[in-house]
């Protein structure tokens, strides 16, 4: 069979396109930094068992936190608005909060999104503050805790589980937090929200993560996980959709209430777009030329450097 009639086959049969199917980051961005000529891939964290921790009382009755990858907009440290390029100085390798009773300024500028199809402006498609607050106002949820948190999306697994995990641990305690929602944006923050998981289960608090990156989350084992097949940056609502912001929010709830076990995955219904075409683009060594691969490794190596300075400031090492 020749390949046009392979093609016509399967639009006579309405399969979706071979690639229209989770993105594999861990596979795209392998093979995109070793076209950019580094030689070490990045050995990402995998675990057989996974920490599992019940609901202690229904949601009605339940303190939740959300936990983001998001950093506070810092006005000294260069773009960080909608549509701009990897700014390697806005990034922050301490755990902050910050109140939920105001609407807080965060930016996704510091990670790695998907700055073609992502939208950076649209907050509660990143950080689902307003939906949270719709739930505990219809008696859905108890309370929000009086805090939301920052995890810095550490590239170092043993920071992120022995200084980042037990600080926002504290964090929860000290605000009576009974379960939790994680909000992971670029590969690695989906990495260190799925160590985070794992950390806060252990203490006892029942977690939720709502990510793009299913690969990344299954791959380390976390308890639960409403995955969206939504571009990096998106992972919590469609932009400017309020029903959407809401349909996922209630199907991370439900999920805490009724996974029988851990690593519970549940897909969310949503369609990001009838055209799927949006998961060829992110980190694709296969669509770059020569030269934009030159250019791109010439950048990534000033990335690498003013992120490694940032990083020696911030925490030493």
């Amino acid at each position: 069979m020749t390949a046009t009639q392979k093609n016509t086959m399967v639009e006579e049969l309405e399969f979706a396109p071979s690639w229209d199917q989770p993105v594999s980051y861990m596979q795209r961005t392998r093979s995109y930094y070793l076209g950019l000529g580094y030689e070490n891939p990045y050995v990402w964290a995998h675990y057989l068992t996974v920490p599992f921790s019940p609901l202690k009382k229904p949601l009605r009755e339940s303190t939740l936190a959300l936990i983001t990858t998001a950093a506070p907009y810092q006005a000294d440290k260069g773009n960080q608005g909608p549509g701009s390029a990897y700014n390697a100085l806005a990034k922050f390798y301490e755990v902050y909060s910050g109140p939920t009773t105001i609407d807080p300024d965060l930016r996704i500028s510091h990670v790695g999104v998907d700055r073609k199809n992502a939208d950076m402006a649209e907050m509660n498609a990143w950080f689902p503050l307003a939906a949270a607050r719709r739930a505990v106002a219809s008696m859905r949820l108890g309370a929000l805790s009086p805090r939301f948190y920052g995890l810095p999306s550490n590239r170092s697994q043993r920071h992120t589980l022995e200084v980042d995990a037990p600080a926002i641990a504290s964090l929860c305690k000290a605000d009576g937090v009974d379960v939790a929602i994680l909000i992971p944006n670029c590969p690695i923050c989906h990495q260190c929200q799925s160590l985070l998981a794992r950390y806060l289960e252990e203490q006892g608090i029942a977690t939720v993560i709502m990510g793009a990156a299913k690969d990344i989350v299954e791959y380390c084992g976390v308890p639960r996980l409403l995955f969206s097949d939504f571009p990096l940056g998106n992972a919590a609502a469609i932009p400017n959709d309020v029903a959407s912001q809401d349909t996922n929010f209630e199907l991370a709830l439900r999920i805490l209430e009724s996974a029988p076990a851990p690593r519970t995955t549940v897909q969310s219904p949503l369609i990001w777009s009838t055209d799927a075409q949006w998961k060829l683009d992110y980190s694709n060594i296969e669509r770059l030329s020569p030269t934009e691969i030159k250019t791109l490794r010439e950048e990534a190596e000033k990335v690498r450097i003013a992120a490694r300075d940032l990083r020696i400031q911030t925490v030493g090492s």
